[in-house]
């Protein structure tokens, strides 16, 4: 058996042939991610005359280009966790690293571990396309986050406030009613400049407008807010409006991304199978069905619901030594941190809607808090159950079939 270990970096690899009892057959070089280089790699594999499989770390995006080269030439390529092989590398006493040490220490983890290497499965197109959308939609879910204490803190100095008054936000990008207020008056002293009769007169008009509730009520606490207020940026200057209103355009675009990005997802999810079978579990929504479908994958992927458990890094690994064994135990967190958020989100609306009949997640969840657990971790438990019965009503589906 011949080990060939890449070291994958961002637009190049380095490569090494190595064979049992630490025989190079090449010394490492590197390999341009290009079409020609490649097949030149793809060439010198072929004419190996003994059983060739490449190892290589999962680093991202980087090492697409090499992977999907060498499987469409019906290569085998085992795809590494970066934690496995780092505790690998980091078995030997004298440390060192360079790109030439790194892939002869992944060509010795392949024939240390030949008998365990699994060959790489390319998964269906639509779930890496759903993987793909559901990790930009969290990046930009922090941008949002992000342009939201932007927008906030402009506020505190132009109309301090005015967020206790204005609360409610649709899920639709037009919809938000504090950046449509905002957009309109900017500022306190666009308000003070009129008076209380006016002011009224011209929300009501603005509200309807917007296709939002006319409220004479509500006029007169923001009007009696901009009175109190103290304004700590000018409306003079131009600069205070140009600011605030474009930390509103800011916002609006990236809720409009966000909009945009969850249509393309719930298209996607619903060509399949399992799509109205998460569709229908309680907890899950327009939002959050297409990205846990997104995040968990094609279920035939795991062998066990204990598997999925364990990917999604809730398990608790066992601790016994001698006499002892350990009874409380944390989750291990050792897997995809995407999925336990998306789970956890799961459990929160769960947890609000309150599905007593017949729902065996809710009541499980509900009993441990009644233990005395903390909300955070009963929430956890119940998500451990929530994926066993995830688990088992999707591949009910496929069985079906």
């Amino acid at each position: 058996m011949v080990s060939i270990g890449i070291d994958v970096s961002k637009g190049k690899s380095t490569v090494c042939f190595l064979k049992p009892y630490g025989e190079v057959l090449h010394k490492p070089f590197e390999v341009q991610h290009t079409e020609k280089e490649l097949k030149a790699l793809v060439e010198m594999i072929n004419t190996l005359s003994e059983e060739a499989r490449v190892v290589m770390e999962s680093t991202g995006a980087y090492h697409y280009p090499v992977l999907a080269c060498l499987k469409e030439q019906g290569i085998f390529v085992s795809v590494i966790n970066p934690l496995v092989m780092s505790k690998y590398a980091n078995m030997a006493i004298r440390k060192g690293k360079t790109d030439k040490l790194d892939t002869i220490k992944i060509a010795n983890f392949g024939l240390d571990h030949c008998f365990r290497l699994v060959d790489y499965t390319p998964s269906t197109d639509v779930y890496d396309e759903l993987k793909v959308l559901n990790r930009q939609y969290l990046s930009y879910i922090s941008m949002r986050i992000r342009a939201k204490q932007t927008l906030t803190n402009l506020l505190d100095r132009t109309m301090p406030g005015i967020k206790t008054q204005l609360l409610n936000r649709s899920d639709v990008p037009d919809r938000d009613k504090l950046c449509d207020f905002v957009k309109e008056y900017w500022h306190f002293d666009n308000i003070t400049c009129m008076s209380e009769a006016e002011f009224i007169t011209n929300y009501n008009n603005w509200a309807k407008k917007q296709g939002y509730q006319a409220s004479t009520e509500k006029a007169k606490k923001i009007y009696a807010l901009a009175l109190e207020g103290i304004p700590t940026l000018p409306s003079s200057t131009p600069s205070t409006k140009m600011l605030v209103l474009e930390a509103v355009k800011a916002l609006h675009m990236i809720d409009t991304t966000l909009a945009l990005i969850l249509a393309q997802m719930r298209d996607l999810a619903k060509s399949l199978k399992e799509y109205d079978t998460v569709m229908a579990m309680p907890g899950v929504g327009e939002i959050l069905g297409p990205r846990l479908i997104a995040e968990i994958g094609d279920i035939g992927r795991f062998y066990s619901s204990s598997a999925l458990v364990a990917y999604a890094g809730l398990d608790a690994p066992p601790f016994q030594s001698g006499n002892y064994i350990a009874a409380n135990r944390n989750i291990s967190k050792r897997g995809s941190a995407s999925l336990r958020r998306t789970g956890y989100e799961v459990m929160r609306f769960l947890k609000i809607a309150k599905p007593i009949k017949d729902n065996a997640v809710y009541l499980y969840m509900i009993k441990k808090e009644n233990e005395g657990k903390p909300r955070k971790v009963a929430k956890i438990a119940a998500l451990n159950k929530f994926l066993r019965i995830y688990y088992a009503r999707v591949k009910e589906v496929y069985s079906l079939v």
